[in-house]
């Protein structure tokens, strides 16, 4: 559209005023006479074929893919007839060695092909590998593979109301991360007495998964536990556990051999069981079932195993210095222990019992320095080596990315949520 030979054929004199007066800026320059206008031409209709893709439907799959959970009280047939499978081969699939190894809550997958024949059947097994059974001409073949596993960290926190483990469970945190919590700060922490109400902790740990469902937990990479007030702090650096600073949260010797137990008899005075007079009790009576498994406190070497007197059975340990550990009442001892071998901190040397001089099922706890008994409760341990000077710089930038995963559940007050 050009002034002088403004076309309008198509627009009616009241829509051409009307955009005179839109810009009205430009009328100012130049006014054209209505006679100076050019006739119309005569509109033409050109018409051209255009190509309408037509829509294709999508090709037909050659199998469809179905999922299903072994429940507890299951039957194979049951679980098969679920999966599509028909009944001719849930009858054969059934007979099969290895669909016994199915365990409640496992899923397994069936591809079904479009004639209604199983082309494969597939499950996660225990040892977290993927396995696979297939038909072929002589009958069914089986395969295993690494599963493809897809592990992720998140972190959570929890408070103590009675117990670390109520407490990880009303976080929704696995058993397995609650006993690595109680592994890492074992040596400043004794779980089954320092507890109070109102502690609170924050852990950061794997989480590993298969087709989008946790599978297990992992390994711990951060925690912090605040107890009574005190705040202990752990990051994970090659196997072991270390301050943010890089000193040994391992010490050279755990605060007690049992996991999870109670005290029954403390170190000290006591009226003895058996001989009714007072006397001085030099270890720590653990009470708990018999068969409980007891751990090495530290790294060491067998110096007696076998029947001592009213210790019943008992085992004693020789460790770095001039430190010894003592076992007794044990109800049998752990397979293959022997004079002389050597134990790692945390082995399991022997399990509860009542043999000897004991009034029920526990473990007697003896902790000698130099041949006079000390109380373990009460004995500042030292800490095992810290990061080596070369490893620092490495590990205070790992250390810092962990630790700021912890800052972070603080500042959103995760850690102290009641």
């Amino acid at each position: 559209m050009q002034l002088g030979t403004l076309q309008y054929g198509t627009l009616g004199r009241s829509a051409l005023f009307a955009w005179f007066a839109a810009f009205g800026a430009v009328a100012a320059f130049a006014t054209i006479a209505p006679s100076r206008l050019a006739e119309p031409e005569p509109a033409q209709t050109v018409s051209e074929p255009v190509a309408v893709p037509v829509p294709q439907a999508p090709a037909a799959s050659s199998s469809f893919v179905r999922e299903e959970q072994f429940q507890r009280g299951d039957t194979l047939g049951a679980l098969l007839e679920r999966l599509g499978v028909t009944d001719d081969e849930a009858q054969r699939v059934a007979r099969l060695r290895s669909l016994r190894e199915l365990r409640p809550g496992t899923y397994v997958s069936a591809e079904i092909g479009r004639d209604g024949a199983l082309v494969a059947l597939t499950w996660l097994s225990s040892r977290e590998t993927l396995v696979r059974i297939a038909p072929e001409v002589s009958g069914y073949a089986r395969s295993e593979s690494a599963a493809p596993l897809d592990t992720r960290v998140g972190m959570k926190s929890g408070v103590i109301r009675s117990s670390l483990f109520g407490a990880t469970d009303a976080a929704g945190i696995p058993d397995s991360v609650a006993i690595q919590l109680a592994d890492i700060f074992g040596g400043d922490v004794d779980f089954l007495h320092d507890l109070r109400k109102g502690d609170r902790f924050t852990v950061v740990y794997e989480t590993q998964y298969f087709s989008g469902r946790a599978v297990r937990a992992g390994r711990v990479l951060a925690a912090e536990f605040v107890n009574q007030g005190r705040t202990f702090r752990a990051v994970r650096y090659g196997s072991g556990y270390y301050t943010p600073e890089g000193r040994n949260m391992r010490k050279t010797f755990l605060r007690a051999p049992l996991e999870f137990s109670r005290i029954s008899s403390g170190f000290g005075m006591r009226l003895h069981p058996f001989s009714h007079v007072w006397k001085k009790h030099e270890g720590i009576d653990y009470a708990a079932a018999i068969g409980t498994r007891v751990r090495a406190t530290g790294d060491g070497v067998v110096e007696f195993v076998g029947v001592k007197g009213g210790y019943g059975n008992a085992i004693v340990l020789r460790h770095h210095g001039q430190y010894k550990t003592l076992y007794g009442h044990l109800s049998r001892f752990a397979r293959g222990l022997h004079r002389g071998m050597l134990v790692a901190q945390g082995d399991v040397i022997g399990y509860v019992g009542q043999t000897g001089w004991a009034t029920g099922p526990h473990l007697h706890y003896e902790f000698q320095v130099a041949g006079h008994p000390r109380n373990p409760r009460t004995l500042a341990l030292p800490s095992a080596q810290p990061v080596p000077q070369a490893q620092l710089a490495e590990f205070l930038s790992q250390s810092a990315r962990l630790t700021a995963r912890l800052d972070l559940a603080d500042s959103a007050g995760l850690a102290s949520a009641e």
